[in-house]
């Protein structure tokens, strides 16, 4: 029987309204374990409570102490679950997988839309689910959620209250969880180029700018001068970029030159952009700026925020930000 590691981080999995003022964290790891007795006829677990943290509050220095934890414990253990908030887990699970480097072993993250003191609620089943997958000979970073596991560089919080919260966003889902098996899908292996071990250094000065008809250039000169070293850019459709009446475009060129990284986006959850198709994109891409395709905002910020931590050389960074790490990224042949 495998030996699984469970780590609670909060979130609403484990709240409760005690202390009044809203739903926050309460409940430790034993107390979810306990929730869900069928767990004993999956694995052995040792539980811990590393952090009781609503996951809104869950910023890069927390994603550093779970990188910490699970790169301390997983040798000792068959795999790790850990239980966390829905609002960042797609954030955490995204930052876990540029972290913690290629893996040999399953870290599975997981949480509920209610709390496991609720007796409708998705927490145990989910939790139930999170081992099931932690007990397989999977490698890497999952989330699990509502019978699916995803590739944790490519898990996005889509529905505030659905119990189908999370989606796989431009990747096949790894797989699906039924009542006695697990069901995978046939997808490409992940490609993780040689060197990439465990690396917990990140920069914060990470800005993302969404656009909207009518913003005015000297955005741009705001972010800079707050000192931000990468800028990743939302842009319309396929990442398109206006120049006519209101011209982005000049602004974005002069922050690159100074050395500032710009990533440039769409605005679209599926399908990613293509800055090579439309005037609006080859002109902004002629500026210098690193296209970025099918990438999740959750999965870009984190690994932007990741890269700036080991270089802000430009060309540096554009390499690592076009480097497949975990399947998170499909680049055009």
């Amino acid at each position: 029987m495998k030996n699984i590691l469970f780590i609670n981080t909060g979130g609403t999995i484990s709240s409760s309204g005690e202390q009044g003022g809203g739903l926050t964290p309460t409940q430790s790891a034993e107390h979810i374990v306990a929730a869900v007795p069928e767990l004993k006829d999956i694995c052995t677990i040792e539980a811990m409570t590393l952090m009781s943290v609503d996951s809104t509050n869950i910023q890069p220095e927390e994603w550093v102490t779970i990188a910490q934890t699970v790169h301390e414990h997983l040798p000792h253990y068959d795999g790790i679950v850990i239980a966390h908030g829905t609002d960042t887990m797609a954030y955490t699970a995204s930052a876990l997988s540029f972290m913690l480097g290629a893996l040999d072993k399953p870290v599975v993250i997981t949480g509920s839309q209610v709390s496991v003191l609720a007796e409708h609620s998705d927490s145990r089943i989910n939790i139930k689910d999170a081992f099931r997958t932690a007990a397989t000979a999977l490698s890497g970073v999952f989330v699990v959620f509502n019978g699916k596991i995803i590739n944790g560089a490519r898990a996005s919080k889509v529905r505030t209250k659905s119990y189908n919260a999370f989606e796989s966003i431009n990747h096949p889902y790894i797989g699906y969880l039924e009542e006695d098996t697990i069901v995978y899908n046939e997808i490409p292996e992940s490609i993780r180029p040689t060197g990439h071990v465990y690396n917990d250094h990140y920069s914060p000065n990470v800005f993302l700018i969404k656009l909207i008809p009518g913003m005015q250039p000297d955005i741009f000169d705001a972010v800079k001068a707050l000192g931000y070293k990468g800028i990743i850019v939302e842009g319309f459709g396929m990442g398109g970029v206006p120049f006519k009446e209101i011209n982005l475009i000049d602004k974005i060129e002069e922050l690159v030159k100074s050395g500032i990284s710009i990533v440039v986006t769409t605005q679209c959850l599926y399908e990613g952009g293509d800055l090579t198709i439309y005037e609006v994109g080859q002109k902004v891409l002629e500026k210098g700026v690193i296209p970025c395709y099918d990438m999740t905002t959750e999965a870009l910020t984190t690994k932007m925020m990741w890269v700036l931590g080991q270089t802000t050389t430009p060309a540096e960074v554009e390499r690592m930000m076009a480097t497949n790490y975990v399947d998170e990224i499909t680049i055009p042949q």
